[in-house]
């Protein structure tokens, strides 16, 4: 009777153990879906889908990530750049900063943006580069806090816009952010699913940890030349100055 007695008493604290980890993974799981929509509903005002429709800015973030993956281009990168160079053909902005990872000698995201943008005609003076952008958060910060300008345009996909003024947001930084495409090949869920989690680090980064970029330093404000920056210069670069599919494959970039 005892042992019967002791059986029943371990069923009992099993069942009571795993009602209890079923309530905590719900409310876990409430909580990310909670702080996915937190952070779409806050951003939704401040991205804008239609190129046309940007007003002018001084400055606009490109956020960097790989030109590759593999041995084909990245059409997130393509449609990034692309919005550049049309935003300053038609007179949208003045310059950019090009935010990046510079993870080892031949993979550098901002240098690889800066010749493609010299290749399609953006006068040298016009770019600036940020090397220490390695993820969403440092890119975000040290445009402020390093090269002081808190009024800027973001370029990057829908998913990353929200999550990118999310960030913005809470640094008091008054950023808009024009919604690019993406991949039509890519899959939706898995890119949705990794996102949800992104959020959910970023919330805990800024609201619990208090986290800062990795790098900071002394500013060095973006000033830029203002004869250049209503025209296209000749380029100079050369196809060969482009990163190659296998100098930048698959490195993860700018999170």
């Amino acid at each position: 009777m005892f042992t019967r007695l002791k059986s029943r008493l371990r069923r009992l604290k099993l069942g009571l153990w795993l009602r209890r980890m079923s309530l905590t993974l719900l409310a876990c799981i409430a909580g990310i879906y909670g702080i996915d929509r937190w952070v779409s509903w806050q951003t939704q005002d401040h991205i804008i889908s239609n190129i046309y429709n940007v007003p002018k800015f001084q400055v606009a973030v490109v956020l960097g990530t790989s030109k590759y993956l593999g041995r084909t281009l990245n059409d997130y990168y393509v449609h990034r750049i692309n919005a550049a160079i049309d935003l300053f053909e038609q007179g949208k902005v003045n310059g950019f900063l090009l935010s990046g990872d510079n993870a080892h000698r031949s993979y550098n995201e901002p240098w690889t943006m800066k010749r493609d943008l010299l290749k399609a005609g953006v006068p040298n003076e016009q770019i600036y580069l940020d090397y220490a952008g390695f993820r969403t958060l440092d890119s975000i910060v040290r445009a402020k806090r390093i090269f002081d300008t808190d009024n800027f345009l973001i370029i990057t996909q829908r998913f990353h816009c929200e999550r990118a003024l999310f960030i913005a947001n809470h640094h008091d930084i008054n950023a808009t952010c024009l919604a690019v495409p993406g991949p039509t090949n890519h899959s939706g869920f898995q890119v949705r699913l990794r996102e949800v989690f992104a959020r959910t680090k970023a919330f805990f980064d800024l609201y619990i940890f208090d986290t800062q970029p990795k790098f900071l330093g002394p500013k060095e404000p973006i000033i830029f030349d203002k004869a250049s920056s209503t025209e296209i210069a000749d380029a100079s670069v050369s196809d060969s100055d482009a990163l190659t599919p296998s100098e930048s494959a698959a490195t993860p970039t700018n999170e």
